[in-house]
């Protein structure tokens, strides 16, 4: 349940992570000393304790009337949503799975249906507080001396700091959430509705405040189109935290209503659809399976213990099939690319279903261009579609694990996209750095970590350090 912990707790909190920076040997990696993770890149154990994050990870106060937060680093989502929805609001956007903090969001990603009119998470922060190589507490701003920070701080994985507070802008929600599922059958008629919701904000006449999709098929693809509503249903609300899967009411109705609560979770109780992996979704496990354990981060760490133990891989050895491969990506292409994409994708990859979620950079709201951001530019005034599958693939006879994440990176580079750095990465240095600035990182590391205490982003997303 989110708190609101007040200035003074934040303070003391601030202080022990200072000490425990202080206490890590000159030399030895710096990381945080956190139990879950939404990361999917292994990495080198450092042999020495992390950042003491304690007492980080609530909200440090919140002002209805102006529609803003100051947040902790370590606040989940969910702690924050549970704080904010009481005040009918929400943050801009509220990234799917309820364990990601919002000081990850903001070095990393994040991305939901309100993505297309929001843009990313990092784009309503108004200021942030970092603590840096330096073992110094920065607050970034917009504007300023310390506007490199600021815009190079998104997609920085830790590089260059870790945000301890961050204040954001909110917006109102009502209770309910009205859904659509329009079927397409053609991914370029797919891509012509995205356009012209994503300009319109509407559909059919019909305003749209979220928009997300899934692929079932070649010919089969669903947008969910939601729509904030005032008044309480006349019919019962779903409820998919029970016996229903949500992913699988976008095959089977046109409509449905959803408390806005319920909704913003809709896809953390399944993980996607990826709980079947584990047999959740079948419905004599389901109805044994607590439903306080259909979460996105009890999913997480069955995956953990795989990839320690590798039990299920050792199995299907013994019975003659080959090794598997982990494709787990989340790759933003350009709209008018996207078809093309997906049709490359099923053919050479195959996995089903994907997700796909547009976005557009947020336009500001005032004279003035777009801010770009360095680590993760994006092109302002285009349309991308975040393209999202997790799973693992036979490794083909002649083939070397890699080989297909490697060939998904090379084709999304060559439409022109990117891809998030949360799970593993192949690029060679060159070719990282042209995509994530890499150049302007180095110079404002060299500024905020000037005795390269903190793993630089290339070493931590690629080399797993």
């Amino acid at each position: 349940m989110g708190d609101v912990v007040g200035g003074q707790a934040h303070a003391a909190a601030v202080d022990r992570l200072r000490e425990s920076y202080d206490a890590i040997p000159a030399g030895a990696p710096v990381r945080l000393a956190k139990h879950t993770s939404n990361l999917f890149r292994p990495r080198v154990a450092s042999g020495h304790r992390g950042l003491d994050v304690s007492g980080l990870d609530g909200v440090v106060s919140i002002d209805p009337a102006a529609r803003t937060a100051d947040v902790q680093g370590m606040c989940t989502y969910e702690d924050l949503v549970d704080v904010t929805l009481p005040h009918g609001l929400v943050p801009l956007v509220v990234p799917q799975l309820r364990t990601i903090t919002l000081g990850g969001a903001v070095a990393g990603l994040g991305i939901e249906a309100t993505s297309f009119r929001n843009g990313l998470p990092h784009e309503s922060v108004l200021e942030l507080d970092v603590l840096t190589g330096s073992g110094e507490v920065v607050t970034a701003t917009p504007d300023g001396p310390t506007a490199d920070l600021f815009e190079t701080f998104p997609n920085s994985y830790g590089s260059l700091g870790y945000a301890t507070r961050v204040r954001i802008e909110l917006e109102p929600v009502p209770g309910y959430v009205d859904l659509r599922h329009v079927r397409l059958e053609d991914l370029d008629e797919l891509a012509k509705v995205v356009e012209a919701v994503v300009v319109d904000r509407s559909f059919e006449g019909t305003r749209v405040d979220g928009l997300d999709g899934v692929l079932f098929e070649p010919g089969e693809a669903y947008l969910t189109l939601a729509t904030w509503r005032e008044d309480p249903p006349t019919q019962p609300t779903s409820d998919y935290t029970g016996q229903q899967v949500y992913y699988r009411s976008i095959r089977q109705r046109e409509t449905d209503v959803l408390t806005t609560y319920d909704y913003l979770w809709r896809w953390d109780t399944d993980w996607f659809w990826c709980s079947r992996a584990f047999g959740a979704q079948h419905p004599a496990v389901r109805r044994l399976w607590p439903r306080r354990w259909r979460r996105s981060d009890v999913y997480h760490r069955l995956v953990g213990l795989e990839n320690r133990h590798h039990v299920m891989a050792r199995l299907e050895a013994r019975r003659g099939l080959p090794p598997r491969e982990r494709v787990i990506q989340d790759v933003e292409v350009p709209l008018d690319r996207t078809p093309e994409f997906l049709r490359w994708f099923g053919e050479h990859v195959g996995m089903r279903p994907v997700w796909l979620c547009p976005l557009r950079l947020r336009e500001p709201s005032g004279p003035g261009s777009a801010r770009r951001w360095p680590s993760y530019p994006l092109e302002p005034g285009t349309t991308y579609v975040n393209v999202g599958f997790w799973g693992t693939v036979p490794i083909a006879p002649g083939a070397e694990d890699g080989d297909l994440n490697r060939a998904i990176e090379t084709t999304v580079t060559g439409l022109g996209g990117h891809k998030s750095l949360y799970s593993d990465a192949y690029y060679d240095r060159e070719t990282f750095d042209g995509l994530y600035g890499g150049s302007n990182l180095r110079a404002v590391k060299d500024r905020y970590d000037p005795d390269d205490r903190l793993t630089a982003l290339y070493e931590k997303a690629v080399r797993r350090r």
